[in-house]
């Protein structure tokens, strides 16, 4: 636990003096040996979005390379998934309380539950808790994720979502949007996400929606839908295309997908009585690099959690990529840039 603060302290120290992704970054875990050697730099060829080993198939590669996402099925063990419940039920219960982690509530049914899985919906920025950082560094997730950044990767972010039942008020439908809205790193090749089921997923109960081909489309301008309650930085596309096809990703307790930043998706409404978890993280190379998001359009993204930093942590100004240096860890290989 004191080796956790000492962390936190040297991460919060990083934002209240604009320090560089290089100079004073927060101490890492140790990194485990990559399992290939590849460059995380693009290199022309038939792939664009994958990097070459010995881990993915020709037919993998080329589906990820034309849709943007690559499912594998049973890939984390119910065994780990029944250690990431227990940990949240955990945190839920406030037995534990990670450093950092935003915990997202509906506050409405506090009374009728108190604190408990049935008011929690989303547990973010987990990264100081070291049970439920585990499966950002379990092997058989990041021989995968070696497959898209190289061998040298930094924890980005991270969210265990409990999809709480709200048929009525779509309180918890996230819109459809591109995840590289929040991130001031590029490039977006050398990024993914790994998006695990710790429960069936379906159109019953709020399974991931993709638009396939979507990660070859430009980032496109985001805000907070005009109908709908509008949670907290769940931003949405201004303007969607209903012409793409959508698919409803199905998936099974330990399915995990991996998914380019760009990729156009988001989730539908909990219609049952249970809960819908999952956990993730997004990865990115550490040969990555920090860009400025001024006039751009994700500026206004920067000013929203800048406010919400400086309420937080009594500041009077911070930048997005201090917020973002904060949550990153490395989890195998050398820190180079983030």
């Amino acid at each position: 636990m004191e080796q956790v603060g000492k962390r936190s302290a040297a991460r919060l120290d990083a934002i209240l003096r604009h320090l560089s992704p290089r100079v004073g970054a927060a101490p890492a875990p140790t990194s485990v040996p990559t399992s290939a050697q590849v460059s995380a730099v693009t290199e022309p060829g038939r792939f664009c979005y994958t990097l070459d080993n010995d881990v993915l198939t020709t037919e993998q590669r080329q589906f990820y390379e034309d849709n943007g996402y690559l499912l594998i099925k049973k890939l984390v063990s119910d065994a780990d998934i029944e250690r990431f419940r227990k940990e949240f039920v955990r945190i839920c219960r406030r037995e534990v309380n990670p450093p950092g982690a935003m915990i997202m509530k509906d506050e409405s049914l506090r009374s009728q539950y108190g604190q408990s899985e049935k008011v929690v919906n989303k547990v973010q920025d987990f990264q100081e808790d070291e049970e439920l950082f585990r499966y950002c560094t379990l092997p058989e997730v990041l021989r995968y994720v070696e497959c898209f950044t190289g061998p040298n990767i930094m924890a980005m972010h991270t969210m265990l979502i409990n999809k709480l039942p709200d048929s009525d008020k779509q309180t918890f439908l996230h819109p459809m949007h591109q995840d590289l809205h929040y991130f001031p790193f590029r490039p977006a090749a050398r990024i993914v996400c790994s998006w695990t089921a710790m429960e069936r997923a379906d159109q019953n109960n709020g399974c991931l929606v993709v638009q396939p081909g979507t990660h070859k489309m430009p980032l496109k301008p985001h805000g907070y839908p005009k109908q709908g309650a509008g949670n907290k930085l769940f931003h949405g596309l201004l303007d969607e295309d209903e012409k793409i096809p959508r698919v409803h990703l199905v998936m099974e307790k330990g399915d995990t997908v991996f998914f380019h930043p760009l990729l156009i998706h988001g989730s539908g409404v909990n219609k049952t009585t249970g809960f819908r978890k999952s956990i993730s993280c997004h990865f990115a190379s550490s040969e990555c690099y920090y860009i400025d998001v001024k006039n751009t359009t994700q500026e206004h993204l920067e000013k929203e959690l800048a406010e919400m930093v400086r309420k937080k942590y009594n500041m009077t100004s911070a930048e997005l990529r201090d917020i973002w240096n904060i949550r990153a860890r490395l989890v195998q290989g050398e820190r180079i840039n983030l």
